[in-house]
């Protein structure tokens, strides 16, 4: 089935000449597909993603978009078995939410569907913490670029464990590529900013990550120092650090390089002896918090020269008031106002608002395929709804004079 013209799908039509063009928006990010009807049935399965209410299964997609009676097959053929390439798509996202959000951060947001059986690509059993559970579940991982107010998902990638990818039937059946092995959380985190590097959408931006996504932060740290990209990653209190010399006073010389201690007990007993005490912008209101902070290196942490490490920077969050925890972070900003990297802290809590509003509202857990290329057609087209809205969003707001 074809959709005979575009005409059929109801655009959104605003007086405002800075509302974004629908139909130009898609074929921004959908022109490179070479047929006519993959670009109509684009603009389908978008449009629907936009206008139907709860879960955006492809029959109420369909009927969102006014499509004729059968639609709904033709768009799930359209989602899980045409071969279209996503990386096209997602760059032009990339470079529209770049442009957006001049002067972002990256940030990792993860996403987590229950799924029943195991015919579903990369589903496994994974004990949640939040749940305090085991689920059947698949796990994605995406990376966005996120500014002061506002987070946009540019790329994702899908957690396959050991299992999954030793099972030829079942990688044949959901057309998973040979190139697609099983690797821990870090690693699709870091695989992430390599393609989107690759793509130089932007200039240099730190990679900021909090403890949510549950990623080995000592080992991602040490093969983005490799890549000299710049980061702030939450480690746990327990990660073992070793004092460093300060890199311009080259006073806090280390107790010995055979004596790492947790990052916990390192700035109670070595660390800063004058905290500061900073206040911090966040969520509309304003906190104040301790902050100590000092060099440190992570012991055998580099790739490279397992035995020395770059001196990095490690900073504790203390709240001055209530009983909350405190944080740690590792950056490589050394040369960067305390303040001014706490600043970065909001990116990775809009991230996390950012994809709840994926899941409740643009059909981010709603993907009904099995296949491989599915999960990642349908990961394309819930980040490019969500960017059309967003564009909108701004465009509607008073100019500011």
């Amino acid at each position: 089935m074809a959709l005979s013209h575009r005409a059929v799908l109801p655009q959104p039509q605003y007086a405002d000449d800075r509302v974004p063009d629908f139909t130009g928006f898609t074929e921004d990010v959908f022109g490179h597909l070479p047929r006519v009807d993959q670009r109509r049935w684009a603009d389908a399965y978008l449009c629907g993603l936009l206008t139907a209410p709860g879960k955006k299964t492809v029959s109420r997609l369909a009927k969102e978009a006014c499509l004729p009676r059968g639609a709904a097959q033709a768009l799930q053929q359209f989602i899980s078995a045409s071969p279209w390439d996503w990386s096209a798509a997602r760059e032009s996202l990339a470079r529209k939410a770049a442009a957006r959000l001049p002067g972002h951060s990256w940030t990792v947001g993860t996403m987590l569907v229950e799924k029943r059986g195991e015919h579903s690509v990369g589903v496994h059993r994974r004990f949640v913490p939040e749940a305090g559970r085991t689920v059947n579940c698949q796990v994605g991982i995406g990376l966005f670029l996120t500014s002061g107010s506002e987070s946009i998902p540019v790329e994702w990638s899908l957690l396959m464990d050991e299992t999954w990818c030793g099972d030829e039937v079942r990688r044949r059946r959901a057309r998973v590529p040979d190139t697609v092995r099983a690797k821990p959380a870090w690693a699709h985190a870091l695989e992430l900013t390599d393609r989107l590097a690759a793509l130089k959408v932007s200039g240099p931006a730190p990679l900021v990550i909090d403890r949510h996504c549950a990623l080995d932060a000592a080992r991602l740290a040490a093969h983005l120092q490799l890549r000299e990209r710049d980061f702030v990653l939450e480690i746990c209190p327990d990660q073992p650090v070793l004092p460093a010399p300060h890199a311009a006073t080259g006073i806090g010389a280390p107790p010995g390089p055979d004596r790492p201690v947790s990052a916990r007990q390192f700035m109670r007993e070595d660390g800063a002896r004058h905290p500061s005490v900073i206040d911090v912008e966040q969520g509309g209101r304003t906190r104040r918090v301790q902050v100590f902070s000092a060099p440190v290196r992570l012991p055998g942490a580099s790739p490279a020269a397992p035995s020395t490490g770059r001196v990095h920077r490690l900073i504790a969050e203390r709240f001055s008031a209530g009983r909350r925890p405190a944080r740690f972070w590792l950056t490589s900003l050394g040369d960067r106002r305390t303040d001014e990297v706490l600043s970065l802290l909001r990116g990775p809590s809009l991230t996390h608002t950012t994809v709840r509003r994926l899941e409740d509202d643009f059909g981010l857990l709603d993907f009904e395929g099995r296949s491989y290329p599915g999960w990642h057609h349908h990961m394309t087209m819930s980040s490019a709804a969500y960017l059309y809205h967003r564009l909108q969003h701004c465009a509607r707001q008073p100019a500011r004079l």
